[in-house]
């Protein structure tokens, strides 16, 4: 029985973290620990667990990232040279390989050999095994301060594993558009550009789903997840999307706190190289809003790719979960998105739109004019017809979304997505004089020169709410609005200027400069 413990241990996870009660030291047994989760500290591997264990994973993420970045190019030279049907060819290679894979299973053995003698390790993973074969509560939450990797099992062990299982088929136009895209594309250069759009450009377009990178960040994403769990007591859930992907929730309620912002749910959506545990979730925990956040697929521990389809597939397990699970109604939840996170959060409020509002930080209408040169084709993902509040933070510094440069604010993509949110919602405001006024605003790159332009135009803020609220109240509140069809030219342009300002603020700061709580707000409401 011991010999098939030890044999298990070899490939078992690696414990990462123990986590304990607050005012408690470091225990002899884990089996002390409290599932009170405030404190903790890292566990420590013997000497010969802890090299074994890192050169495992650095051969096992370098080999895969050389050998899947590179196998197009070898494939092509291979062919070029006509040694596909050479049998002789790929002795050496398979040679070398086996042997490369000889001493992995060596280096897996020693490893396994310094797990056993570490009693801590020993303990932990008898936890493991009695909930694999009797997962009841009990066990579950002797586990449930042991935070290890990689981590989940669909047996619910350690972490909450909720299957949410729909049959959710993503609608929305831009998905349409794509698809086209595709199809035109395998259509002139089938192989081209399929090789681009399902390597190398998802990979530039999300490099945070790259192991490599993971790799490296994976101690700053255990300090960030740690510090949720043990500080803001967060809790963290596998959500099972329509598709099979296993994507890696954090939540943190503030319900029970008392603080106004408590019983709204804000759920973050994260950037293309961003990761809940160091992500935009900071922003409203500073301001005492309950929080939702969640990895795409493929990115810390969650499964899949992130393409379109899996990204809605994920924004909508989220959406259920916070439903179904942790009790939110639609309209006590913000989406909150930063960059690229726009694309679930514009797919989030065009599905559920009776959401409360949505905030997106530093995000775009469109990733052709800012990827052109990365992939051939890509999606516009951004629709003005949620009918909700929004909100439009846009970075004057930004390096990232601008076309020509951050020096140029009015490259910046941003303001695309506030024009043709304005012309949808009010088209007889935003035609020709008020595009030209709110771009003219746009282009002030401090607040010295947007109030100035403000002033100019003479923008009486109280005559605009009450010519609003009197169209809504005879109108009804359904977009897109005729207001401002019987206007002077001038009080259109006041009435542009008015709305621009209420449906864009400004940060003066680069684009992955974290956004700071005093410039997070709900959206402006009539």
């Amino acid at each position: 029985m011991a010999g098939w413990m030890w044999l298990r241990i070899f490939f078992g996870p690696n414990l990462q973290r123990i986590h304990s009660s607050p005012g408690q030291s470091r225990p002899e047994s884990i089996y002390l620990h409290s599932p009170s989760i405030s404190q903790g500290w890292n566990y420590q591997p013997l000497r010969l667990e802890k090299h074994t264990d890192s050169v495992i994973g650095w051969v096992s993420t370098m080999l895969w990232s050389l050998s899947y970045y590179s196998s197009p190019l070898l494939l092509c030279y291979l062919y070029k040279k006509g040694e596909f049907g050479l049998v002789s060819k790929f002795v050496p290679v398979s040679q070398y390989v086996g042997t490369v894979l000889i001493c992995l299973l060596g280096v897996v053995c020693l490893r396994g050999w310094g797990r056993w003698k570490n009693s801590e390790y020993v303990q932990f993973f008898s936890i493991l095994e009695e909930t694999r074969k009797n997962n009841t509560p009990s066990n579950k939450v002797r586990l449930e301060p042991l935070f290890f990797f990689p981590r989940l099992d669909n047996g619910g062990f350690n972490d909450a594993v909720h299957d949410l299982r729909g049959h959710l088929i993503l609608h929305y136009p831009s998905y349409t558009r794509f698809s086209e895209c595709q199809r035109d594309l395998s259509t002139s250069r089938p192989s081209c550009s399929f090789l681009i759009a399902h390597s190398f450009g998802r990979r530039m377009l999300y490099p945070g789903s790259v192991g490599l990178l993971q790799k490296f960040m994976r101690p700053m994403l255990q300090q960030g997840q740690a510090k949720l769990i043990e500080e803001f007591n967060g809790q963290r859930n596998k959500l099972v999307a329509c598709d099979g992907n296993e994507i890696d929730t954090m939540f943190v309620d503030r319900r029970a706190d008392g603080r106004p912002g408590g019983s709204t749910l804000v759920i973050c959506c994260e950037g293309n190289a961003g990761f809940y545990e160091v992500g935009c979730m900071n922003t409203p925990l500073e301001g005492g809003y309950s929080v939702l956040g969640w990895n795409h697929p493929g990115f810390g521990d969650s499964t899949g790719v992130p393409f379109p389809q899996n990204e809605a597939n994920a924004m909508d397990v989220v959406i259920q979960f916070a439903m179904q699970k942790l009790g939110f109604q639609l309209n006590d939840i913000i989406i909150y998105a930063w960059s690229i996170g726009g694309f679930t959060a514009s797919w989030a409020v065009m599905s559920y739109p009776e959401l409360k509002a949505v905030v997106l930080d530093a995000s775009f209408d469109d990733l052709l004019p800012l990827a052109l040169k990365v992939m051939p084709c890509l999606t516009r993902y951004f629709s003005p017809r949620y009918p909700g509040p929004v909100l439009l933070i846009r970075r004057t510094k930004d390096e990232i979304i601008t076309t020509a440069g951050p020096e140029d604010i009015m490259s910046n993509r941003g303001n695309d997505l506030l024009l043709k949110l304005l012309q949808f919602r009010y088209p007889k405001v935003m035609a020709d004089e008020g595009v030209r006024v709110v771009r003219e605003w746009l282009g002030a790159s401090n607040t010295i020169a947007e109030a100035t332009v403000y002033s100019q135009y003479e923008v009486d803020d109280d005559w605009c709410v009450t010519v609003l609220q009197s169209y809504r109240t005879h109108n009804g509140t359904a977009f897109p609005w005729s207001v401002g069809e019987d206007m002077t030219l001038e009080c259109r342009r006041r009435l542009a200027l008015f709305l621009a300002r209420k449906y864009m603020r400004n940060f003066e700061t680069t684009h992955c400069t974290p956004l700071p709580f005093s410039e997070f707000r709900a959206p402006w409401t009539l």
